[in-house]
């Protein structure tokens, strides 16, 4: 703006604190109109043994390998771990990803775990009574039995704020194996039958009820 380059409705602007109406005027830089950028959100069902950043210093795998080349810059909302599965949020409005993974949001994260156990009652108790981790007390808002079978069993485990490897860390601590975990649903949102490794945008009635979900619970905190 100093250098003259910005001209705001046809007329050069040189202070960086002009009012501007943003469905009206018309601003440029150079000869080259400013356009509001597109925002996008989508939904990945995250596979098994990929990361969830842009790169990786070892040369695994990363989510980014499902995304059309054609998308713009998205990161993801939050992570899952390099073995865990399921459902997993990118965008590149980073104000909507920082309400949904503000401490005070609260939205709801439900999980569904296989466990190396023959006992899932006793353990979905134990861990919605709290499990120390490394001098941290860890809770659930729910843990309840999906289905048991000879050798293993499922859990539905529900957190309202999670930490890294909350669930991990409390079956590790409770000497329990974890075989498998796939994150089924963020606050109203659910994973469906979205098929691995694929992505689909947010409709707009997911992405309102998902905004009424985070204002509701940030209003209740």
């Amino acid at each position: 703006m100093r250098d003259g380059l910005v001209c705001l409705n046809g007329r050069v602007r040189r202070d960086p604190e002009t009012p501007v109406h943003l469905d009206r005027d018309k601003i440029e830089i150079g000869k080259s109109q400013v356009t509001a950028r597109e925002f996008v959100y989508l939904v990945l069902n995250k596979a098994r043994g990929v990361v969830t950043t842009a790169s990786d210093e070892k040369g695994r795998g990363t989510v980014y390998a499902y995304l059309d080349k054609s998308l713009p810059w998205v990161a993801p909302v939050g992570r899952l771990d390099k073995a865990s599965e399921g459902l997993l949020l990118l965008t590149n409005d980073s104000e909507w990803a920082g309400r949904i993974l503000a401490p005070e949001s609260h939205i709801d994260k439900t999980y569904h775990v296989q466990i190396a156990s023959t006992k899932p009652q006793e353990i979905a108790k134990k861990l919605a009574a709290g499990v120390e981790s490394n001098g941290e007390l860890l809770r659930v808002k729910r843990a309840a039995v999906l289905r048991q079978g000879q050798r293993n069993a499922w859990l539905e485990i529900t957190l309202r704020e999670g930490r890294n490897r909350h669930i991990r860390r409390m079956l590790a601590a409770s000497g329990v194996e974890v075989l498998r975990l796939l994150r089924v649903s963020i606050g109203p949102l659910a994973l469906g039958a979205l098929a691995k490794g694929t992505t689909r945008s947010l409709s707009a009635e997911e992405k309102r009820a998902l905004d009424v979900a985070l204002a509701t619970a940030i209003s209740s905190h």
